[in-house]
This record gives structure tokens, C-alpha cells and sequence, in this order.
């Protein structure tokens, strides 16, 4: 199966909730590779690579996230992918 590439970003009570470290944990989960990481802004930026349907239940996840999180929206790029990502990353 062809890869794909989604850059997401997260907006709402996303940070201090874990948010990050359960993006990681489902990503991971889901086979996809890419980062995460907090904005300044208040927002959650990530990049996910990898099957078309793993992609999709990735932002499906996203527009919830975990307890304690409240998303607002949820803005999706598709983008080429670049193969960049060997693993699912935390970034600061």
C-alpha cells in the first residue's frame, strides 16, 4: 500500500493533558511514523506517515483525544510523504 503524509494541528485544551504521550502511544499503535509536539500558541502539531486507513483513524483519534483533553478543531494538510520518520517521536 502507497504511503500517505497528514500534518494535523490540534486546537483546544490539548496541552498539560497528555496529549502528546497518547498521540505517540496511538501512532505507534497504528504503525505510523511521524512527531508530535506543543505550539507556543497553545495548540498540538503533528506529522503522520503510513497507510491511507491508519492515517485516517489517526485524525479520527485526533478529533478526540484522550480524557481530560477537549479539541475544538482539528486542521489537516495532505501532504507528499517523505519517508523522513523512523519511528513516532516526541518533540519540545
Amino acid at each position: 500500500m502507497a504511503a500517505v503524509r497528514a500534518h494535523v494541528w490540534v486546537t483546544g485544551r490539548v496541552q498539560g493533558v497528555n496529549f502528546r504521550l497518547y498521540t505517540r502511544e496511538q501512532a505507534q499503535a497504528l504503525g505510523l511514523t511521524g512527531c508530535v509536539r506543543n505550539l507556543h500558541d497553545g495548540r498540538v502539531e503533528a506529522v503522520v506517515e503510513g497507510e491511507a486507513a491508519a492515517v485516517e483513524a489517526m485524525l479520527a483519534w485526533c478529533r478526540h483525544g484522550p480524557s481530560g483533553a477537549r479539541v475544538d478543531e482539528v486542521h489537516v494538510s495532505n501532504e507528499a510523504p517523505t519517508g523522513e520518520f523512523n519511528g513516532f517521536g516526541i518533540r519540545w
